[in-house]
């Protein structure tokens, strides 16, 4: 948030704070403002949603009662979840006891809640008082408090931060500093002298620093000339409580006589007698200068980027001098987990170019550049003065947005006032003069050509987005990781997330566990009404969306864009992005040639000296003759970084020189690949790609021999998600791919059986092996969560169409098997999608019926209920369940089918008319399981009011238990029990209704 949006807020504090504090809690002091204080934040606890195992358990009907919380309203004050939850969901406690769905407190609770705001409700966008923009400053008029608030607010400050200057850089770190050590429960009180034009304020500000108990000076090259810097640097030296910040210097350039001889780069400019620029005395000015030499305890460096650092090292300091231990283990604990989570992929040592893309993305981003940058960058287009820029911003109807207008009084040399419009529907930047005749202007005659120009928007600097866009394999992700890598110290977190429309909503919501927000069911608000699944849905999105509202900047890439909308629901993709212009950066990479109505930055091909260096590899010597052979293979690869990485790599680990293996590649054979019929089809684009990696895989297989493990490994990746790959998992699926000779495959049973002892060790050695394999000849990329690699997205699309038989069902089988719902849920939904055929997909994957009961009862219905409570993703749920309902209802008519073969007619004297009759243990087992699915979904029915269709499923079950169980069965009764709530409120939603008529 630029630090111009900032507004007073005197009220006193509310009985129950979040820990994270509003940024509009933040305190500020700027010209013509009464310097207020931020509140005193309470230690609250940190949310600790546990991600609990959902797997070797056991599902019944008393446990989704008492998981569901679906309870009476006479019981519910005493219902223990432990008491009525057996160990078949034992583990899943923790996300399925807070899903309390009580019948009574839909119409008697009146307890009041506290609620996240959304959208333009948010309290910093509020406008408070009158406003007054003048240039890129904002001033803010407030109303002054009573003395005796103001009083105790100075006694309860526990930091003074002082700063000069009005750079967007500066602004935004000392931004996130106050907003840091506000979310750590210390006030602050923030202010620039300079701009304070009365003595009142004075005098204000001065009783301010002389109540707080430490006292930060952000000191740049321009702070030594000012005169009130001068003074607090005095002041808190004198106190012993100065806490000097260095944002862009070093302690050791802060030397006198450096600064008055012009010595250094620093001072050239910027140095000199400075006391005289605003009449001070020369004793007095060295007397501050020297006294940051005396300060050793607190060496806060900023410089060459390090923000990260530097803040959370002062607020560590602090919190220790003040006391809050607490603060320092949650910071602690913080950073281990942003050690370890924080990137998905260990930094390219072999990045070559891009150095202007990366410019280019730090200017869109931050609106100003920094380091090296500023000597050769980019030469910016002026923007044409009637030109309009259009964001489109879909809203959800749940969602009450309010027209925020902020008027530019003034008019700056060459350039046009500029006037923020904000609505429901789409965010737009105009120019003031020509908005309202451009809505009465004729249209062109070529209203095509016109048309796209006056609805793309061009570029968009500083606003805190940029977009790449780009062919596969050409380099997108490893542009995004190495910005990631060189500007992740100005952000307090790099938020990485996979693009893919199927999973972007998942990847997005896994978020809160780095956010620190929960986003079940279970934190509802308002109690007083029952929500439907698209408002649950909306409330989760609204708050992981709140907390990257906040002052607090952080870095959400999002790799790898499929769709600009949702595959689920079909909304808009940018109804999860915050609000343009705040803190968070928003990094999108994508094939799309435009997202959001905005051009991306086109990336283009590598130049000849940068893919010749990629190419190379560890021989850098070639003669002219294979110089030769490795343009001609750079030329057919299109100069694709993947294709040469892995050339790269090929010539690095093989003793083979370019010109023969330019030779083995044109000889290898394409007939084992599909055709494609599409025409824009990544891999119709270059069969020379193709080729290269049939290369690979032959390189595999003679070192490993026919049907290596590596081969395997990659031909099962394609049948993944887009996320890592656990080793183990995808090593399993490799080995239960069917061999082409059975007689081979039982020898290596028969040898397996007999040497069972060594078989462990064995296989992890292979699997270790193949797996730096894969990584050495940049197949795969190793991952910063240890055992897992990254397969890229155009080798698993030629993994799925090279068409080995039974890849994909050993795939879905060992997934099924091996896979942990809390850690493994994208490759479990990979998994159903090609058992269920989600959408228009067929169903690629038929398992037994036998394995079809083990899928339901120890994946299906953990990973939706998992779905449903823990990240609020009604939709997905339902719709997994709808289908697992459809399987088993399929599975269940083919059961009764009769059968034909004469073995089954002739059994027993007695002819055989169907399958149940066969197995009917299998049968009511098959049936029970159907039954089971109805009734949880009904139960999860009730969470958003659609008692018409719950009666309906819970009818089915009950009909289902009876038949095989009984009146009197347990679970029949629990049945019962459920369709007496769903036909109370069903009979009271229709009393009221008429009631209303």
């Amino acid at each position: 948030m630029d630090l111009r949006e900032e507004s007073s807020r005197f009220g006193s504090l509310p009985s129950t704070t979040s820990r994270n504090l509003s940024s509009s809690s933040s305190t500020f002091f700027s010209a013509n403002q009464s310097p207020f204080f931020s509140p005193r934040s309470p230690k609250s606890l940190v949310s600790a949603c546990s991600d609990n195992q959902f797997r070797d358990s056991d599902v019944t009907s008393a446990a989704l009662d008492a998981s569901l919380g679906i309870l009476g309203p006479e019981s519910f004050a005493n219902a223990r979840l432990s008491d009525a939850y057996p160990v078949a969901l034992a583990s899943a406690a923790n996300d399925l006891q807070k899903l309390d769905f009580v019948s009574s407190s839909t119409s008697n609770s009146k307890s009041t809640i506290a609620s996240y705001n959304v959208g333009p409700e948010h309290e910093y966008l509020r406008p408070r008082g009158k406003q007054k923009k003048s240039g890129r400053t904002q001033e803010t008029c407030v109303t002054p408090t009573s003395t005796s608030s103001l009083s105790n607010r100075v006694r309860n400050c526990d930091v003074y931060i002082g700063f000069h200057g009005r750079k967007p850089l500066l602004l935004r770190f000392m931004n996130w500093l106050r907003a840091e050590l506000e979310i750590q429960g210390l006030s602050c009180f923030v202010t620039d002298r300079s701009r304070c034009r009365n003595t009142r304020k004075h005098g204000m500000v001065e009783r301010v620093m002389d109540a707080c108990t430490f006292g930060v000076v952000i000191l740049t090259k321009k702070s030594f000339r000012n005169p009130y810097t001068i003074e607090e640097l005095r002041f808190f030296a004198s106190k012993k409580n100065l806490v000097p910040v260095y944002f862009d210097l070093r302690p050791e350039d802060c030397l006198v006589r450096d600064i008055i001889e012009r010595r250094g780069e620093h001072w050239e400019k910027h140095g000199g007698e400075l006391w005289l620029l605003y009449g001070g005395l020369e004793k007095e000015w060295r007397d501050a200068v020297n006294g940051l030499l005396r300060v050793d305890e607190w060496k806060l460096e900023a410089h060459d980027g390090k923000w990260r650092e530097c803040i959370l090292r002062a607020v560590t300091l602090l919190a220790l001098r003040l006391g809050r231990r607490s603060v320092v283990d949650r910071l602690s604990k913080w950073r281990e987990k942003a050690e370890k989570e924080e990137f998905p992929f260990p930094r390219n040592e072999n990045f070559v170019g891009r150095k202007k893309e990366l410019s280019e993305l730090e200017f869109r981003l931050f609106g100003d550049v920094s380091g090296d940058a500023e000597k050769d960058y980019i030469e910016l287009k002026a923007r044409p003065k009637r030109r309009n820029l259009t964001i489109s911003w879909s809203r959800s109807n749940s969602i009450n947005e309010r027209r925020f207008e902020r008027p530019s009084d003034n008019k700056r040399k060459g350039k046009e006032p500029v006037t923020w419009k904000e609505s429901e529907k789409e965010i737009e930047m105009l120019n003031a003069e020509v908005s309202q005749t451009q809505q009465h202007a004729p249209k062109p005659r070529n209203s095509k050509k016109h048309g796209r120009r006056n609805n793309s928007l061009k570029v968009v600097y500083g606003k805190g987005i940029a977009c790449v866009s780009g062919e596969p394999g050409i380099g997108k992700t490893d542009l995004l990781l190495e910005y990631a890598y060189q500007f992740h110290q100005r952000y307090k977190m790099v938020l990485w997330i996979g693009g893919e429309s199927r999973y972007v909503r998942q990847n997005y919501l896994n978020l809160w566990s780095f956010l620190e927000v929960d986003v079940g069911v279970e934190n509802s608000p308002d109690k007083s009404r029952i929500k439907s699944f698209e408002e649950q849905e909306e409330a989760a999105v609204a708050r992981v969306r709140k907390e990257l509202m906040r002052d607090i900047p952080f870095l959400l890439i999002i790799d790898n864009l499929e769709s600009e909308k949702d595959w689920w629901d079909h909304k808009l993709i940018m109804d999860l992005l915050p609000r343009f212009g705040g803190e968070t950066h928003v990094l999108i990479s994508t094939r799309l040639s435009r997202v959001m109505n905005m051009d991306p930055i086109k990336l283009n091909y590598l130049s000849e000296i940068e893919a010749m260096s990629l190419m190379q590899g560890a021989v850098k010597d070639y003669p002219i003759a294979e110089i030769d052979a490795l343009r001609v293979i750079e030329d057919k690869l299109k100069r694709l970084t993947l294709g040469l990485a892995i050339v790269g790599a090929i010539l690095s680990e093989l003793p083979i020189n370019p010109s023969r293996l330019l030779d083995t590649i044109n000889r290898m054979p394409m007939k084992e690949i599909i055709y494609i019929r599409r025409e824009n089809h990544p891999l119709r684009r270059n069969n020379f790609l193709l080729q290269l990696f049939e290369v690979c895989f032959s390189i595999f297989d003679h070192a490993d021999g026919p049907r290596s493990l590596a081969t395997r490994m990659a031909l099962a990746s394609g049948w993944f998600a887009p996320s890592p790959i656990p080793v183990s998992l995808l090593a399993l699926a490799a080995h239960k791919i069917p061999e082409k000779y059975p007689r081979q495959r039982m020898l290596k049973k028969v040898l397996c059986s007999l040497t069972c002892g060594f078989t462990s060790s064995y296989a992890r050695k292979s699997e270790a092996e193949a797996s730096s394999l894969l990584l050495r000849f940049n197949i795969a990329r190793t991952c910063r969560k240890e055992g897992y690699i990254q397969f890229h997205q155009l080798i698993k699309m030629y993994a799925r169409k090279r068409g080995v038989t039974g890849v994909a069902q050993a795939t879905v089988q060992a997934v099924i098997t091996r896979g942990l719902i809390a850690q493994h849920s994208e490759h479990i939904w990979a998994a159903c999608f090609l058992l269920f055929g989600f959408g228009s997909d067929p169903m690629i994957v038929e398992l037994k019926v036998s394995e079809l009961l083990f899928l339901v009862k120890e994946v299906i219905l953990p990973l939706a209920i998992r779905t449903f409570i823990t990240f609020s993703r009604c939709a997905a749920a339902l719709e997994l369940l709808r289908r697992c309902t459809d399987a088993l209802e399929a599975a269940d008519q083919a059961f009764v089918t009769p059968v034909d073969k004469w073995l089954d007619k002739s059994l027993c004297w007695r002819p055989i008319q169907t399958s149940a009759q066969l197995n009917p243990c299998l049968w009511q087992e098959l049936a029970l399981s159907r039954a089971t699915v109805l009734e949880i979904r009904a139960k999860l029915m009730l969470r958003g009011g659609q008692f018409d269709i719950g009666d309906d499923l819970i009818r089915k079950a009950i009909f289902i238990r009876t038949s095989i169980c009984g009146e009197d069965h347990p679970e029949t009764i629990s049945a019962h029990e459920t369709l007496s709530k769903l036909t109370r409120l069903l009979a009271s939603v229709q009393n009221h209704t008429s009631n209303r008529s």
